[in-house]
């Protein structure tokens, strides 16, 4: 970078985002980014059509121009702009993960992703709770409750809106004043927690705090949307850094402020460490090892001491499910090695670095950010490894949102093949009068199906037979057994491979799929996953099709009536995206056929899907 920073210049970060209607994107666009390229700063620049938010660092005196330049846009009026001076980014692993390696600028359709869920729209930030400065913070805290409002009795709780690995290295606290710690993974589980515990809420006088405020905007309107008992909702305004401005000893804060940017916390002249090591229990608060939890990817707190003895770690919540570092996982040799046990079970990732391994997390020893996670399913007559090798391209388009993971179906299906002196037609003359003679099966994959004919007699032969009679296009339509067997056996996946972000089913395996997610209530805690794609997919008669539409979004990808799939119509394909809930259901029609097309617009089509829930 030309103009990068020395050791003896300062360096600095700041913080700032603004809700207002944006007249035009594309002009803001080109704003930031001939202003940041010309000041060399580093970081992220998200742009919606409902506002900004920005995180970005280099030379202090570079930062505070951008400063400058944002004010004269009249857009900005009243932004609280947080900076900081602070050391040059020099741990490169923390620099990379939290984005001051770069410079990223994008269009976004959510400044947060405040849920994954697409049928609950963000709420109205017009509705946020009341702005409270950090002394009028204080002071609420000081009097417990009393004078929040004039002449009010309502009693205080205080909602921590971050993430659970930001509240164990901080949080505030008073004796009088009840502090509630949704302890979720990420921001857009605590729609589903306010839902779930809105009786702790009501009739209270809620004060809302996280990081520097944008979060606690989106969450306080959330809940003063649910009316009557929860009008009283109070945010701090500029979150706990200007807090922390305010009072340098930390006031009713104890510990540090975690920060999404290469300083990880910025901690109070107090010195209190608030954090524990995981493993040990020993102080600790300092997240600069970026060690994650091998499951779900979360940061967790490993001490020096303990990160030399393993590398393999479980966060609390994932404790809390059962998980265990014994569930047939291993670390030699310095590499995570994967040791399933599954019967039959290949996984396969599409990563390189991991393709042996669903848990491995690892690139050149460093942890890797975090991706949404697909369990794929096949398709009949087909295998891990050559689904696989179809949806290469596929993969390839998303491998920076998503890691794709195949297994083989549990019910294996015999060596079968065609003779040409069994055609049916009496009137094809044949170019040879010799059969057509099978390979050997020692060079050829065995093949799998999650759903067989009911004649199905288990395990297939070694060795190569002719077919009984000429394929059939809607061969499909009689595999309707063997579903109870392939349902224990994904129960096992996820319990072993798991935690899945979703499921992608292709023909059959979009069948199964689609099975799943109509039983996807009964299933909880055994198969859990948040969304589901359906390529070229049909429905198997089951009778939870016929009690109610399925409520899991999904996405439907199948070939139009253009498009001609030989296998699967369109029309099949369309009936089993209507048994889906519409309100969280998209469908993607293409004209290639039996296949998952990867050229634009499709693919960009399923990239904003997936994005929703990253």
């Amino acid at each position: 970078m030309a103009d990068s920073c020395s050791e003896s210049e300062l360096y600095g970060v700041v913080l700032y985002y603004k809700f207002t209607p944006i007249p035009d994107l594309d002009q803001l666009l080109s704003f930031y980014e001939s202003n940041c390229h010309s000041l060399h700063l580093l970081g992220r620049v998200r742009l919606a059509p409902h506002g900004v938010n920005v995180t970005v660092g280099g030379k202090l005196s570079n930062v505070e121009k951008h400063i400058d330049a944002v004010k004269l846009i009249s857009l900005f009026e009243g932004t609280d702009f947080k900076l900081a001076s602070c050391h040059k980014p020099s741990n490169d692993r923390v620099a990379q993960e939290c984005g001051f390696t770069s410079l990223s600028i994008r269009v976004v359709k959510e400044l947060v992703t405040f849920s994954s869920h697409p049928l609950l729209d963000s709420p109205e930030i017009s509705n946020a709770g009341k702005h409270l400065s950090a002394n009028e913070f204080h002071s609420a805290l000081q009097s417990a409750g009393k004078h929040v409002e004039e002449n009010s009795s309502k009693r205080v709780v205080l909602l921590d809106a971050r993430n659970l690995y930001e509240t164990r290295i901080g949080k505030f606290h008073t004796p009088s004043v009840e502090t509630l710690d949704p302890e979720i993974r990420q921001y857009s589980d605590l729609p589903s927690w306010i839902d779930k515990n809105s009786e702790k809420l009501r009739g209270n006088s809620i004060l809302m705090y996280c990081t520097g405020g944008i979060r606690c905007e989106m969450a306080s309107a959330y809940v003063r949307s649910k009316g009557a008992g929860f009008e009283n909702v109070f945010q701090l305004f500029g979150g706990i850094q200007r807090y922390l401005e305010q009072f340098p000893d930390g006031g009713f804060f104890k510990g540090k402020n975690f920060v999404f940017d290469h300083r990880v916390s910025v901690g109070s002249s107090d010195g209190t460490v608030l954090g524990a090591c995981i493993l040990c229990s020993s102080s600790y608060d300092d997240y600069s090892s970026r060690s994650r939890c091998t499951y779900c990817r979360m940061l967790v707190l490993v001490c020096d001491s303990c990160r030399v003895m393993t590398s393999l770690y479980v966060c609390e919540l994932c404790q809390t499910n059962g998980k265990g570092v014994e569930s047939g996982l291993s670390y030699e040799s310095g590499k995570l090695q994967e040791t399933l046990t599954c019967t039959d079970l290949e996984a396969v990732s599409t990563s390189d670095h991991s393709a042996h391994s669903p848990h491995s997390l690892r690139r050149n020893g460093n942890m890797t950010l975090r991706k949404l996670r697909i369990l794929c399913l096949h398709g009949f007559r087909q295998n891990a490894s050559n689904f696989k090798g179809r949806t290469a391209s596929f993969a390839k388009k998303l491998k920076t949102i998503a890691e794709l993971l195949f297994i083989d179906a549990p019910h294996e299906l015999a060596f079968i093949y065609l003779s040409s002196l069994a055609d049916p037609n009496p009137n094809h003359i044949s170019a040879s009068p010799e059969p057509n003679f099978a390979p050997s099966s020692k060079s050829c994959n065995k093949r799998f199906a999650w759903l067989v004919d009911p004649d199905f007699n288990g395990k297939g032969d070694d060795d190569w037979r002719v077919a009984d009679s000429p394929f059939d296009s809607l061969q499909y339509q009689q595999q309707t057994e063997g579903f109870d067997e392939s349902l224990a056996y994904l129960k096992k996946v996820f319990s072993q491979a798991g935690p899945f972000d979703g499921i992608l089913g292709f023909s059959q395996g979009a069948a199964m799929a689609a099975a799943v997610c109509a039983r996807k209530a009964s299933l909880k805690g055994e198969i859990d996953f948040r969304f589901a794609i359906l390529c070229s997919g049909f429905a198997v008669n089951m009778a939870e099709y016929e009690q109610r539409s399925i409520n899991c979004p999904s996405l439907h990808i199948f070939g139009n009536d253009r498009g001609k799939d030989r296998q699967i119509s369109s029309q099949v394909s369309r009936d089993l995206a209507s048994l889906f809930d519409g309100g969280s259901s998209v469908v993607i029609e293409h004209d290639s056929g039996h296949i998952i097309p990867t050229r634009p617009p499709y693919v960009d089509e399923i990239k904003h899907f997936l994005q929703r829930f990253i």
